[in-house]
């Protein structure tokens, strides 16, 4: 089953007079339970390409469909529900709350699901910090752990909601070598385990031989694809 399904997707921004074309008439499908990488230089349009993905932004023209739903001409509200339920993001900056413990900062975006008990919140966030091995440093703030173990936290929050595809804008950005690697481990294990979907925004060349296929962006436009298994 396709999670993602672009057809014939373009971006373009106002910037003063000009017209900045971010991307161009862009067709991509990514499968169910797909461990991907998109590469490219800076300003490719890599993150455009994830914020579309991540319905964070819309396209100018073309069709995107996330999880089987046509995201065109829905409200932001609806867009947000989509978002909530079926995405999770990772970002290189771990983007915790730093007045929350690591359970806290996990539990957080379960709040907004009303149908959650406290019970069952608390649970599933036990659960996510077991998976990512931090199940002794559930009361620790970030200032208190290490850049592994706050990527780690980012992880299990963003696996909390249940979603359908993880986002991870260059996880590995801010983390040492075997740091890197052994999140990007965990990642993998993730994903072979629960068919997630994992689509990474990179330049990591780690990430992209990790990766089972591989997307390359320049301009704005796909140049390249491939299948590292085949």
């Amino acid at each position: 089953m396709k999670v993602v399904h672009f057809e014939n997707v373009s971006k373009d921004y106002t910037l003063g007079d000009s017209q900045v074309y971010a991307l161009k008439n862009i067709d991509l499908q990514i499968e169910d339970g797909e461990f991907l990488a998109i590469a490219g230089p800076s300003g490719s349009g890599k993150s455009t390409l994830l914020n579309l993905i991540g319905c964070i932004d819309i396209p100018s023209s073309g069709k995107i469909y996330i999880n089987n739903q046509d995201t065109s001409g829905q409200t932001p509200d609806q867009l947000s529900e989509l978002r909530a339920r079926t995405i999770g993001f990772i970002f290189q900056t771990f983007n915790l709350f730093s007045v929350l413990s690591a359970e806290e900062n996990v539990e957080y975006p379960l709040l907004q699901f009303k149908e959650l008990s406290a019970a069952e919140r608390h649970a599933r966030t036990v659960k996510f910090l077991v998976i990512v091995g931090l199940s002794s440093f559930a009361h620790h703030r970030p200032n208190q752990l290490s850049g592994g173990q706050r990527q780690r936290v980012a992880i299990a929050r963003a696996l909390a909601t249940q979603p359908k595809i993880i986002l991870a804008d260059e996880p590995t950005a801010n983390l040492d070598h075997k740091t890197g690697e052994g999140i990007l481990q965990l990642m993998k294990e993730i994903n072979r385990n629960s068919r997630t979907t994992f689509i990474f925004s990179t330049h990591d060349a780690k990430v992209m031989a990790m990766a089972d296929r591989l997307v390359r962006i320049e301009d704005g436009q796909l140049v390249e694809e491939n299948d590292n298994h085949a």
